[in-house]
């Protein structure tokens, strides 16, 4: 019998494999495979019944990305001795042939431009802090600054790429994905990863974000970033059309859940079980979402305390707030992308602008999620893709100036779930251009932030291509044990 007039539709590749694929031939193929090729089962929260592969210090995290890179040496690495430099060739012997980006490579002169900011230091740690970031200087005690990040890439889309998926190529499973595969969710009525990417106020041209940054490469669908919005429904097609009742779309989702577990039943795509899953979990959200962005229970304290802009929805101030509240509800994973870090110019304009959308906000977040006893539990991180030149990109004078990207050394901070507070980890040289003591990988950063949630990064892995692809990639890498508590 022709198998189209069996089951009434075209006769895919999978279908076809799926039909003649069956006898010896596959139970031959099937005992020759290694035993963790085969599709993972899941436990009951929909994560992997082996993770975590021991006590987690968190059960959640919230990573707050500063796209394009934020200046460490006129905000967390200070560099007091530049002052004297002013204006002087950075030296062959620190920059020693590395690479440039094409913005720079063709300057006659690599003239060092000192910071304009006055940094003080603060906290029993005695960390430095620009005066950029005043509110951020007040909870040093709270959290861990390292100062020796690395990484190999030097233009702004395969750096963020890289650092959010651990490969510079699209096509890889994000972080917040890699956490929902493995742990699954602790709500069933929210999505387990949530990305959000509020308004910026300094350069106005910034870089681009693509959604792979949040999606799920080759793991299944329904792992990749829901992203909420600040204008209209907060995820897309959440309100029921005109005409249509809630009972109507039941009614329509379990006519589509039939339909589709058939179509599971013959052709066995993976992926059409993530879409049941997603209807499901879209027509949940219908009560959750609402609910969710709903801040009129809020207290003016806590507005307050995340600062004028906390009620303006696309806001960073009300996307911190926002990521509390889901965090409340245990959503696994919050990631809230603020851009406009760029500044190859104009620093003295428009870092100071960029500063003041995140440092109260950020420091907020942090004191919110400690009086409401969560941040034992919840891991925060901040920080971007690279660093900046200490030389000067186009003009330089000693009120403004442009840094370039520089890989070789950026900074960044984390606090609450597993992570000592009060610390500062890592140095680089006076120049802020190459790491003396400390150096961390952006591949060991990914694998602290998964040890703090009780995943060994070699250990979670999925093959694909042949490979077992994991986040950390196939090099030796380690979680940064010296901050962890």
């Amino acid at each position: 019998m022709d198998p189209r007039q069996e089951y009434g539709q075209a006769l895919s590749r999978r279908h076809f494999f799926k039909l003649g694929g069956l006898g010896l031939g596959t139970a031959a193929l099937s005992s020759m495979l290694p035993e963790r090729a085969a599709a993972a089962p899941l436990s009951t929260s929909g994560g992997l019944p082996s993770v975590p592969h021991f006590a987690p210090k968190a059960k959640r995290a919230i990573y707050l990305f500063m796209a394009g890179a934020p200046s460490q040496m006129d905000t967390l690495d200070y560099k007091p001795t530049m002052g004297d430099w002013y204006d002087k060739d950075l030296p062959e012997s620190v920059r020693q042939g590395q690479r440039l980006t094409t913005m720079t490579s063709g300057q006659t002169r690599f003239p060092i431009a000192p910071s304009k900011f006055k940094f003080t230091q603060h906290g029993k740690s005695g960390a430095w802090v620009s005066e950029l970031l005043p509110h951020t200087a007040k909870m040093v005690d709270d959290i861990a600054i390292v100062k020796s990040l690395h990484t190999e890439a030097i233009n702004h889309d395969p750096a963020i790429t890289y650092i959010c998926t651990g490969n510079q190529l699209p096509g890889r499973p994000s972080l917040g994905s890699w956490l929902s595969y493995g742990l699954g969710s602790e709500n069933k009525d929210l999505p387990s990863f949530v990305v959000m990417t509020p308004s910026w106020s300094g350069r106005r041209d910034a870089q681009a974000l693509y959604n792979r940054l949040w999606g799920s490469g080759f793991l299944p669908s329904k792992y990749q970033g829901v992203s909420l919005r600040s204008q209209g429904d907060p995820i897309l097609f959440l309100s029921n059309p005109d005409g249509v009742s809630g009972d109507i779309r039941r009614k329509m989702l379990d006519s589509l859940g039939r339909m589709n577990q058939q179509a599971l039943a013959e052709i066995g795509d993976p992926e059409t079980q993530s879409r049941i899953a997603q209807y499901e979990m879209a027509f949940r959200m219908q009560t959750s979402v609402p609910e969710l962005t709903d801040m009129s229970g809020e207290t003016q304290h806590t507005l307050d305390m995340y600062g004028p802009e906390a009620t303006k929805p696309g806001t960073f101030a009300s996307s911190c707030l926002m990521a509390r509240r889901m965090i409340e509800r245990d959503v696994r994973f919050v990631q809230i992308f603020h851009r406009g870090w760029d500044q190859h110019g104009n620093i003295a304009g428009d870092l100071p602008k960029q500063c003041r959308d995140i440092d109260q906000p950020a420091w907020a977040l942090i004191q919110d999620l400690k009086q409401r006893g969560l941040l034992d539990d919840t891991l925060v991180v901040w920080g971007g893709e690279f660093g900046r030149t200490v030389y000067s990109q186009g003009g330089l004078s000693k009120e403004n100036y442009g840094r370039d990207h520089h890989p070789r050394c950026f900074s960044v901070w984390m606090a609450g779930g597993g992570i000592k507070p009060g610390l500062v980890y890592g140095e680089t040289d006076e120049f802020s251009y190459n790491i003396t003591q400390n150096p961390v990988h952006i591949h060991d950063l990914n694998a602290t932030i998964l040890h703090c949630l009780g995943i060994d990064h070699r250990k979670l892995s999925v093959q694909f291509q042949g490979l077992d692809m994991r986040l950390t990639g196939v090099e030796e890498q380690h979680p940064v044990h010296d901050i962890l508590l």
